[in-house]
């Protein structure tokens, strides 16, 4: 059964946006993933499909309602598929969260606008809250085409070889190592001799220990995590390797 997405937004034109070319593009027209983009408006009662209303309590914008949305999902709702909620206020979405979602038989994703949405549809119906980073957008569409990409790209031959995302960043809860291809010389910099060396045992070691000085100077966060300790990020780490 492939990896089946459905997308609740104002704005289901977005979609499949980018997920159309590429990868996801191709996972998508040889079957082994779906999405349908609903429409909330098609949900409300009245003659106008208002979806939003005035905040309670006083203040700016709009906010979306719950009776709507309700109707929205419980219309499209498939048993065993997560509901997910596209959220400043959510979880921060990681690697492992990734995985987990990819390995289902899909998701279902529901885009917020305006100022949020009701408190009591989450309180209503069995909704995760995500969040792709720490920063506003217009909407949650955004971030649903980030989360389904991440999703798509791990499905069973998407990627090509079955191995080829192993070594990329969060996976090992480091940082990716740094790539590098031809030309051997460009602008003055030069390829580091070890991955010239044809070594395998020192090309593996090179690239382990640069993927930790990357995460310790970058993503100090990260390294606390993966390494159980806190500690200071070297000064010039990557340079001392590459000499």
């Amino acid at each position: 059964m492939s990896f089946a997405a459905t997308v609740l937004t104002l704005y289901p034109e977005m979609f499949p946006g980018p997920l159309g070319l590429s990868l996801a593009g191709r996972a998508m027209a040889d079957g082994k993933w779906s999405l349908d983009a609903v429409q909330i408006r098609d949900f409300a009662t009245d003659k106008h499909r208002s979806v939003d209303d005035t905040p309670a309590g006083g203040g700016a914008g709009m906010v979306m309602r719950a009776d709507v949305l309700a109707a929205a999902i419980d219309a499209t709702a498939r048993p065993g598929v997560p509901l997910l909620a596209m959220s400043p206020r959510g979880r921060p979405l990681t690697q492992e969260r990734v995985r987990e979602l990819a390995a289902g038989p899909g998701v279902a994703i529901l885009c917020g606008r305006f100022e949020g949405i009701d408190e009591r549809l989450f309180e209503a119906r069995d909704v995760e809250l995500v969040s792709i980073g720490d920063y506003i957008l217009s909407g949650g569409e955004i971030g649903a085409l980030v989360l389904l990409d991440a999703c798509v790209r791990l499905l069973p031959g998407v990627m090509g070889a079955a191995s080829s995302g192993d070594e990329e960043s969060f996976e090992s809860g480091l940082l990716e190592y740094p790539h590098y291809t031809r030309p051997q010389m460009w602008e003055g910099r030069t390829i580091p001799e070890v991955l010239r060396s044809g070594d395998h045992a020192k090309i593996k070691a090179w690239r382990h220990a640069m993927a930790e000085s990357d995460t310790r100077s970058r993503r100090p966060d990260l390294w606390e995590r993966h390494n159980g300790v806190r500690v200071q990020p070297p000064s010039d780490a990557r340079h001392e390797e590459e000499e």
